[in-house]
């Protein structure tokens, strides 16, 4: 089994960019599992990380709810936004500056074959994460994503995630809000889920602005621990 994973930064790049490359290297990993069992191939699968900032984009999931979306197309344009629908589980969520996005890009034979347990390891990076700066975080019952203070009236998602798998190869990942504008959020039902709230770090934490390159060192710790994997 191949535990390395490719790791990149794309910086700040457009929404429908990314997904398009996601989409090849998605591809080729499942090309080379169909030559694999087709011809014995023998071949090893990639695995992929990527990094990542979008400008202002609103995506849909393949079972979300367009209604969750609050604004026409005139509007989008005014706040300079795009919207996609995707082909990811889940609902509506933003991306945009501020916001750090990962999309890991595995083939879970390389690890585990249990889309449960990858996406309950997703959430424990990101607890994990949080936890060395001093915030409590936990999974909501029947939700995906990270929040805080579940359970209460202040019941807060901090951060968002979906994902995709064809033959145990993954797509799409989580969107961790750190130093993000929590008023784009307000143009949509977030997730679907009326009557709780948005965070980010740098609102829980009370500072202007958190370094998010430390955030990311730190993920890829906590990633690198639980999926035994390597960066390269």
């Amino acid at each position: 089994m191949n535990k390395v994973v490719k790791l990149e930064d794309l910086g700040l790049k457009d929404f429908k960019e990314t997904w398009d490359y996601q989409e090849r290297l998605f591809k080729s990993i499942l090309d080379t599992k169909i030559k694999n069992r087709r011809e014995d191939a023998g071949l090893e699968t990639d695995n992929h990380f990527l990094f990542v900032e979008h400008p202002h984009v609103y995506t849909l999931g393949k079972s979300g709810d367009l209604t969750n979306l609050l604004l026409t197309k005139e509007q989008l344009k005014a706040k300079n936004a795009t919207f996609y629908k995707i082909n990811r589980g889940g609902d509506i969520t933003y991306h945009g500056p501020g916001q750090i996005v990962g999309y890991p890009i595995l083939d879970l034979d390389n690890f585990f074959t249990d889309i449960h347990k990858y996406l309950r390891f997703l959430e424990e990076v990101i607890i994990l994460t949080l936890g060395e700066y001093g915030l409590q975080t936990e999974r909501s019952p029947g939700e995906t994503g990270v929040w805080l203070d579940v359970g209460t009236p202040f019941a807060r998602k901090i951060c968002a995630m979906g994902v995709r798998a064809s033959r145990w190869v993954t797509m799409h990942g989580f969107a961790l809000n750190v130093n993000a504008d929590l008023g784009y959020f307000d143009n949509i039902i977030p997730c679907g889920i009326k009557g709780k709230a948005v965070t980010s770090l740098n609102v829980e934490l009370g500072e202007d602005f958190v370094n998010e390159e430390l955030v990311k060192e730190k993920i890829l710790k906590h990633f690198s621990d639980l999926f035994e994997a390597h960066f390269a």
